[in-house]
């Protein structure tokens, strides 16, 4: 069974389309919905812990779907996870267009919350089947590009059509038209992957002397349990726990994106499209500079990409909200985004760097599970700093000061783990 992506280059592309449409998904929840959420679906203004009620439930049913997601997927494969994933987000497109509150906008987004942890976990981890360890940091670039090129896109034009037919009946069709056609694409054109992963079992119990050699942590069974799973995740392994609570910090980001940046900006004038505009420079700089970051780590490493991703992401942040002008608060975005391309493929591609394949998609799912449980967590602290602070702008005070110290963490306890770099002795 041959690996790598010019030898799978079908299938490869077959999974970048998939993500593609999960990224269209979750961005068209991501710029209409939060700027209107006062005059279209009925939040009081200045109830921020209300308005971030979407993104926390999304964040915590989205963590837990990514630990299932990884279980499931080794015992029952890859595609009919996918699959599953996009039955349940059909529904969404029609819970918005009736919703009448707040709570059915809540509603849908723990559906969404569902499909995105079993899709998006899905199209990682079978490409991390199809390719080599010296392929993982560009491949998971290239994963997470055309997920978030998805979110920007979606973000443009669904911006442009609420302002041509309204929210409601804009989000409808541009909804309906990508899930379903992602559902039919899952169907009739994605291969199981499984098959590739046995494979490399094999081939790992006799490697050859030029193999690459990965730090796997010491003392874990060739068939972990979910519970040795969660726990050498969490805290058995330095690494692993380094790398996890960097993934859940860094989405603090991406919950203050999604929820407070349109409102910021909505507050100071700007239009949809603009938000649209604004909010997607931040997606294009992170989706497409992702392509060279991945590939920028299989050459020179993770580690030091990780930890300057932190500090550089934050530093976008707190720009923010000290200018008073879309150029300004494009240049932020830049920034954010630029940082948050360093970081995103690579926390990933570390992970699968020192999980054996036997149980590397689970060790993904649980690393994803506590990376998505920031939005859940992030949500809540974004919420209370407004809170605290009486406006926005204490938001981003927070999450700009909690990637600094998670950064610290990542750069003190973690190390690198590309099995070139640092391999096994």
């Amino acid at each position: 069974m041959d690996f790598g992506i010019r030898a799978n280059l079908g299938q490869v592309l077959q999974q970048l389309l998939q993500v593609l449409l999960v990224g269209l998904t979750i961005g068209m929840m991501r710029n209409v919905v939060p700027a209107l959420a006062e005059t279209e679906f009925g939040v009081p203004r200045g109830s921020f812990m209300l308005l971030v009620a979407f993104v926390v439930a999304f964040g915590f049913v989205k963590g837990a779907m990514n630990f299932v997601a990884g279980r499931l997927a080794e015992r029952l494969g890859r595609r009919l996870v996918l699959l599953v994933g996009w039955l349940v987000a059909l529904p969404i497109p029609l819970m918005v267009y009736f919703a009448n509150s707040w709570s059915w906008i809540v509603a849908a987004t723990v559906l969404l919350g569902v499909n995105q942890g079993l899709t998006w976990s899905m199209t990682q981890t079978a490409k991390l089947d199809l390719t080599r360890a010296d392929q993982r940091g560009l491949v998971i670039g290239l994963n997470e590009f055309s997920g978030y090129l998805g979110v920007a896109v979606a973000g443009v034009i669904t911006g442009y059509a609420a302002s041509l037919w309204g929210p409601r009946s804009g989000l409808l069709w541009f909804g309906a038209i990508v899930i379903g056609a992602a559902t039919l694409l899952a169907w009739l054109a994605v291969a199981e992957t499984l098959p590739w992963a046995h494979a490399e079992v094999k081939r790992h119990a006799s490697p050859s002397p030029q193999a690459l050699r990965p730090r796997y942590p010491a003392g874990v069974s060739a068939q972990p349990t979910t519970r040795e799973m969660f726990a050498l995740m969490s805290w058995g392994d330095r690494r692993m726990a380094a790398l996890c609570q960097a993934g859940l910090v860094e989405k603090f980001v991406d919950a203050l994106v999604w929820v407070f940046w349109p409102v910021f900006l909505h507050q100071r004038g700007v239009s949809l499209p603009g938000i649209g505009w604004i909010v997607g420079v931040y997606g294009f700089t992170w989706g497409a500079a992702q392509f060279f970051t991945g590939k920028l780590s299989d050459r020179f490493g993770r580690h030091l990409l990780n930890s300057w991703g932190m500090w550089i992401c934050g530093a976008g942040v707190a720009l923010m909200p000290l200018g008073s002008n879309a150029s300004w608060w494009s240049m932020s975005a830049v920034i954010a985004g630029l940082g948050m391309a360093m970081l995103y493929p690579n926390l990933s591609a570390a992970v699968a760097d020192i999980a054996h394949p036997n149980w590397r998609a689970s060790a993904i799912g649980i690393y994803r599970f506590w990376r998505d449980l920031g939005y859940g967590i992030g949500g809540l602290g974004l919420g209370a700093a407004a809170v605290l602070g009486g406006n926005l702008e204490s938001a981003f005070w927070f999450v700009a000061l909690a990637m600094a110290l998670s950064g610290a963490a990542l750069y003190r306890w973690g190390e690198e783990t590309h099995p070139r770099l640092n391999p096994a002795h």
